[in-house]
């Protein structure tokens, strides 16, 4: 037998069975060594009819006969049996629809039998015990046994006793860790771990060969994500050194009218510090809504700049990079004046020259987008701001040495290759969905990862309410005072227009809501936003908004990135249940951005629904990061990470993501990859 045999040729069963193996992608002796038991229940102590513990499973060995296969007047199949354990106790047994187990046990045979023992009047009862014959190895009781997850036919007894048949081919399980790392972790080995799953000894020795897995499963992920940093980091550019301008920083914050957090301060420094280096920068910079990711970027730009270097900054909607161009430059102009006073009066030795900076987007004219790409290439733009259109192969960059990517959480590795062909530069993602750090170390382990905790400024906290049906009327009697008053409200739904599927009939759309607070709030001004509209068309209704030519604004998820509306106050989101905690938390991040005390209401479609402890967690908390945190634990990272189906046990997956494996996983993979260790994703 060898690992790559087919499994019809070792297992003795039909050609069903095999089928069904092979629906589970299970086709040789490999992969049915390689699908592991959800749990173990352990068997492993005998008892006697007397000891036996009531109302729960008991393993009892002992002696049967007296066995008979009995047909009742509604035409069922009774087989029953005398019991007698070896304290010479008896019982009655009795299994139900299963007129096999008389041809499978013989009168005076020992057995184990595994089920409840149930007082009936003034004898005990066995109901459908499971049984095995005492003169072989015990498979299904007397021992740790494997509970395995069944699908269709295949059950977790036939699975026990088809694993017994191939156990010897678990000694050429091939070693998948490096040896050094097996020993210095105090690993089981493979072989060892596998063994321990199907056939273990004892509780201790599932958790050693539980832990060995799940360190496994880590190892090979944080080897592909950390593959891909080293491959992006592969060709080492003496033009990629930027000095870090010390001078300059301390200059850029002086230019504030506010002090940068020190979170903020100590990003801007490990950027700085990467891009030291003569090999490209990989980095991740995590922050909650409002914690001033933008400006860190503003800041690292403003010394690219100053070095000479060009950069690039990448969004994903239209409105953003129209909102992140009028920002970023005007924070950078400002600084500009802000040095030429100070060089004029003697005080700074410093400068950087008027940024230049443009705009490309899909819908840029075609005339002014070619003469955008011909001064990027000839290197008059310093700093080009745009979606997706930055990564067509016709702009080209004179020396580009930094790139900024806002909210692609899953930039691809086709488009980092893009970038990479336009000069290898500096790489900084930017993310306001909070990701426990567990999940930021695997999803996104390629990138080093700065975090932002702090907010800057004094932000009023926004009051956050879980609102049933009922409550309706008295809600939106509020948000009408609130916009006579010369507030703004946005209303978030899950759909564009209303669904004929049963599923989604109570599910709120924008196109009916839009309709029915027309009828609602007759004397206020009603406008809509959604994906489906046309780039201009959303970027006027935006305007309109802003400019306070509408009160409410029904939008769908399209609101959700980085929309800046000072005035709007108050924010309501229909049909809550159906979002993430990461995505509610950053709707409410739409509000909160002015003077006024903002408000966010969290309709429910139904009133149980009003009652989820999920939902309630926004109500009690405005830490993304504490919401990212029980949203893992509620959700389990298996389905946050997408492994939900991939066949690892819930149970395996909890313990993959436990902070201390996976730090120790990716500092074995940093050293076997001869990788710097990533200090900034040390754990507190």
């Amino acid at each position: 037998m060898q690992l790559t045999t087919p499994l019809h040729e070792v297992l003795r069963t039909t050609r069903e069975y095999i089928d069904a193996l092979r629906g589970l992608q299970i086709e040789t002796v490999q992969d049915l060594l390689l699908y592991f038991p959800r749990s173990h229940e352990d068997l492993s102590q005998l008892q006697t009819l007397a000891s036996a513990p009531e109302d729960a499973k008991a393993t009892i060995r002992g002696v049967i006969d007296h066995i008979k296969l009995v047909r009742t007047r509604k035409g069922r199949h009774l087989v029953t049996a005398k019991f007698t354990d070896a304290e010479g106790s008896t019982a009655d047994v009795v299994w139900f629809n299963q007129p096999h187990v008389k041809r499978m046990l013989k009168e005076g045979e020992e057995v184990v039998l595994t089920g409840k023992v149930v007082e009936d009047g003034f004898k005990l009862v066995l109901q459908s015990p499971a049984f095995e014959r005492a003169d072989r190895p015990l498979i299904h009781s007397g021992r740790l046994v494997p509970i395995y997850p069944a699908h269709d036919r295949i059950t977790t007894k036939w699975l026990r006793e088809k694993m017994s048949l191939i156990r010897e081919a678990i000694d050429l399980l091939p070693e998948t860790l490096p040896q050094d790392v097996v020993k210095e972790e105090k690993l089981l080995g493979r072989a060892e771990a596998v063994r321990a799953l199907h056939f273990p000894q004892s509780p201790e020795e599932v958790e050693a060969a539980m832990q060995r897995l799940a360190f496994e499963e880590m190892y090979r992920i944080q080897t592909e994500v950390l593959t891909q940093k080293k491959e992006w980091q592969g060709l080492r550019q003496e033009r990629l050194k930027i000095p870090m301008d010390v001078v300059l920083i301390r200059a850029f914050f002086q230019s504030l009218n506010f002090t940068p957090t020190n979170s903020q301060k100590i990003a801007i420094y490990e950027i700085l510090k990467d891009m030291e280096r003569d090999r490209p920068m990989s980095r991740l910079l995590e922050g909650d809504v409002g914690s001033g990711k933008t400006l860190v970027a503003t800041a690292v730009i403003a010394n690219v700049m100053r070095a000479g270097g060009q950069c690039a900054l990448m969004v994903p909607t239209e409105v953003l990079a129209k909102q992140h161009a009028q920002s970023i430059t005007r924070v950078l102009i400002t600084f500009h004046t802000f040095l030429s006073q100070q060089h004029k009066s003697g005080g700074s030795a410093v400068s950087i020259p008027l940024p230049r900076t443009a705009l490309l987007t899909g819908s840029t004219p075609s005339a002014e987008a070619h003469a955008i790409k011909q001064a990027t290439m000839n290197g008059t733009v310093d700093l080009l701001i745009g979606t997706h259109a930055l990564i067509m192969e016709s702009v080209r960059f004179k020396d580009l040495r930094f790139v900024i990517v806002d909210e692609q959480h899953r930039f691809g590795v086709e488009q980092r290759q893009r970038l990479k062909e336009k000069g290898s530069p500096h790489f900084l993602a930017m993310t306001a969905t909070p990701i426990p750090r567990t999940l930021a170390l695997t999803a996104y382990g390629h990138h080093d990862l700065s975090v932002l905790l702090e907010k800057p400024g004094s932000r009023l906290p926004i009051e956050t309410k879980v609102v049933p049906p009922a409550d309706r009327r008295t809600v939106e009697r509020f948000i009408d005072r609130e916009i006579a008053d010369g507030g703004q409200v946005f209303v978030i739904c899950p759909l564009i227009e209303s669904s004929e599927a049963e599923e989604l009939s109570e599910v709120k759309s924008v196109e009916a809501e839009a309709k029915r607070l027309k009828e609602s709030f007759p004397k206020r001004r009603i406008a809509v936003l959604h994906g489906r509209m046309a780039p201009a068309e959303k970027d006027a209704v935006m305007h309109a908004f802003k400019a306070r030519e509408s009160d409410i604004l029904v939008s769908t998820a399209v609101i959700e990135v980085g929309i800046d509306v000072p005035n709007a106050a108050i924010i309501v989101i229909e049909g809550a249940e159906r979002f993430g905690l990461a995505q509610l938390h950053q709707f409410r991040g739409r509000v909160g951005r002015g003077e006024r005390k903002s408000h966010c209401f969290l309709f429910t479609t139904t009133p149980s629904q009003a009652r989820s402890e999920r939902l309630k967690a926004m109500e009690q908390h405005d830490s993304g990061f504490m919401l990212a945190e029980i949203d893992l634990n509620l959700r389990g990272p298996g389905e946050l990470f997408g492994l939900r189906q991939s066949g690892i046990p819930d149970m395996q997956i909890r313990r993959m993501f436990r902070p201390e494996l996976v730090v120790r996983a990716r500092h074995a993979v940093e050293k076997a990859l001869g990788l710097e260790e990533s200090g900034s994703f040390v754990m507190g």
